[in-house]
């Protein structure tokens, strides 16, 4: 059948997006909602789960009547973030609480060492605000304290994909990539467990079934695309690796990611271990996992968001003063602490190096200077338990800016080969929906540009030797605590 189609879509932090692709994976449509979010109080950070769901609907209903036989939909989609329903009713009983969210950083000190390590060897994710298990302890606390209706399963716990799969098809499930972010899953056997269930008072009967990342859901109950199914879900940093090959990308957004296959992580690099996709072997829905490392880095383009607004001006604006900006200042973004490689959640934010002299655009160079040295650290950690990366692959909306991506090659002293396509995510899903549903042969190559490095080695490692100096003062222990 001529011109058959996959939907995508990409659930993210600040929109939701669409696009349509044709067997060839080229995007023939889009459409976009914006988002928004809340911080109720400071360290919190909120999403209406049902303006989320609308604008899924909403790219879902303008798509769908292109000219065209739309196979299914594939669907990507922020991690960590999470919420509670009713099975019942099917009504929201709590706010999304974003990946960013950090009210929870003062229950880790209420885990002893023993637990702390006891949950990073079975999820392979060090205690964190930032994953979906004290989040979700925290929302039953405020709404079934004593667990009577969530250990009844009258209450729905899960993450985005899966709040998004129970509005679409009434089946309660998450995928396993997902899943291995809330940390309660066991990343060697992709079950959920009972252990870390019970370190986070999190009843089982609350948690959705973990699924293959290619698992087709149940039928998609209303609207344009009803009696259709979900063909593939990936989390967004995954889809976006899938995207490039599936060996190691660096991810920027609000935050940024850094992930590689076929390493295992170790408590002293600051990565984590991960689930990158689980592919179903058999119909009784057994799967087979890829696992990956990950460093996961707080504070990237909101760190840009957030100078933008303290000086009075744009995020595009602050890019092009940043041009004419000096290195030698450090801006350590730890807003919400710092992750990897660090995982210093008590970290504060600092500006240091400053003079007479400083300016607005040495300011702005520090900021931009901030998201690449991140990313290089979490490179180096990589780097530590492997092969050494020559080369890494970027994606993400601040990898538009080439002076920032020759900024990234020189400080790495790696190739940068940036995909140019904007919507990776959206791609990588939709190539794995057609490629594990059987309805394509395999993905297309991305088209991409090289960066390479220009400044001197000896310049590059003085400079992140500066960088992190600056670290060191905002950390209390100045040293990896994965």
């Amino acid at each position: 059948m001529s011109n058959q189609l996959i939907l995508a879509v990409d659930q993210g932090t600040g929109s939701t997006k669409g696009l349509l692709f044709n067997e060839q994976l080229e995007p023939v449509a889009s459409a976009s909602v914006a988002l928004g979010q809340t911080s109720p109080e400071p360290g919190w950070v909120e999403q209406d789960p049902n303006e989320i769901l609308a604008g899924v609907l909403s790219v879902m209903n303008d798509l769908a009547g292109f000219d065209g036989d739309i196979l299914g939909l594939a669907l990507t989609n922020q991690r960590e973030s999470a919420i509670a329903w009713s099975t019942e009713t099917g009504e929201t009983l709590s706010s999304v609480l974003g990946w960013q969210d950090r009210r929870t950083a003062s229950d880790v000190a209420g885990f002893s060492s023993e637990v702390k390590a006891r949950v990073r060897d079975i999820s392979g994710l060090p205690l964190d605000p930032m994953f979906s298990a004290l989040k979700l302890r925290w929302i039953l606390d405020q709404i079934d304290s004593d667990r009577s209706l969530s250990s009844a399963g009258k209450i729905a716990v899960g993450t985005v994909d899966s709040w998004l799969l129970f509005k679409l098809t009434g089946e309660h499930r998450i995928e396993v990539g997902n899943a291995s972010r809330t940390q309660l899953l066991d990343v060697q056997t992709g079950a959920w467990s009972a252990e870390l269930l019970e370190f986070f008072n999190i009843p089982a009967a609350a948690l959705p079934r973990v699924t293959a990342s290619n698992e087709p859901s149940g039928e998609i109950l209303a609207g344009p695309l009803a009696g259709k199914r979900v063909l593939a879900v990936l989390a967004d940093s995954h889809a976006a690796l899938f995207a490039h090959g599936g060996e190691a990308k660096a991810t920027f957004g609000t935050g940024s990611s850094v992930m590689a296959t076929g390493r295992l992580a170790s408590a002293e690099s600051g990565l984590v271990s991960t689930i990158a996709w689980g592919l179903a072997v058999d119909p009784n829905s057994a799967f087979s996992m890829t696992p990956a490392v990950e460093g996961n880095i707080l504070s990237s383009g909101s760190t840009l968001v957030w100078l933008a607004g303290i000086l009075d001006t744009t995020p595009e604006e602050l890019a092009r003063a940043a041009k004419a900006g000096r290195s030698g200042i450090n801006l350590v973004p730890a807003f919400g602490g710092l992750g990897a490689p660090w995982w210093q959640a008590d970290a504060q934010a600092a500006l240091t190096g400053m003079t007479l002299d400083t300016t607005r655009e040495d300011i702005a160079y520090a900021a931009f200077e901030s998201l690449v040295l991140q990313v290089e650290d979490v490179l180096a950690a990589v780097d530590s338990i492997g092969e050494p990366l020559s080369e890494i692959f970027v994606d993400g909306g601040p990898t538009a800016n080439e002076w920032l991506m020759q900024l990234l090659a020189d400080l790495s002293q790696r190739k940068i080969i940036r995909a140019n396509i904007a919507e990776l995510s959206a791609l990588g899903v939709a190539a794995f929906a057609g490629l594990h549903s059987g309805l394509w042969q395999a993905p297309a190559a991305t088209p991409s540009q090289i960066f390479e490095p220009k400044l001197t080695r000896e310049l590059a490692i003085a400079r992140r030797q500066d960088w992190h100096q600056a670290i060191n003062q905002t950390t209390l222990k100045g040293a990896h605590n994965g």
